[in-house]
């Protein structure tokens, strides 16, 4: 199968990830790909205390994604990939990676982001890199949990 979904939230790894999100895409790998905290063997240690038992976890930098992915490592994988900042996916596009859909669930409010939908603030850097995902080909929806339905980027980013 290989990846089944790429998640953007900047809590990565947490409750509704592990309880909805891994069960509702059949996830046997959750899969965190982030330059900082794969450096960070505190915060991995304590997500990877919260994977569900049976799913295998992957907590990598954006080169070895790559790789691996390019690779074929998770093709008999159903990964289920959660990163911070769309920059990150766009990063694994241009490497090659194939990815077949967008969730945008939680982006934190901060300097010079507007909130666009409750947990979602963007700034213009990141509105850009998600039209750009977007022309890519690649869907970009914004589905908090998997019992929402899904609204299309346009419905809050023109």
């Amino acid at each position: 199968m290989g990846l089944v979904l790429a998640r953007i939230d900047q809590r990565l790894i947490h409750g509704i990830v592990v309880t909805q999100w891994a069960g509702a895409t059949k996830a046997k790998r959750l899969m965190v790909v982030d330059d900082e905290v794969s450096k960070d063997e505190v915060q991995k240690a304590a997500m990877r205390m919260s994977k569900p038992a049976g799913t295998g976890m992957s907590i990598i930098d954006t080169e070895t994604a790559i790789t691996n992915f390019n690779s074929g490592k998770y093709d008999n994988h159903n990964v289920f990939m959660i990163v911070r900042e769309p920059e990150t996916l766009l990063r694994l596009i241009e490497g090659g990676v194939k990815i077949p859909k967008v969730n945008i669930g939680i982006m934190f409010d901060g300097d010079g982001k507007k909130t666009v939908k409750k947990m979602v603030s963007v700034d213009q850097k990141e509105i850009a890199d998600l039209k750009k995902i977007e022309a890519d080909g690649v869907p970009v929806t914004f589905h908090f949990v998997p019992g929402d339905p899904e609204e299309s980027l346009e419905t809050y980013i023109k």
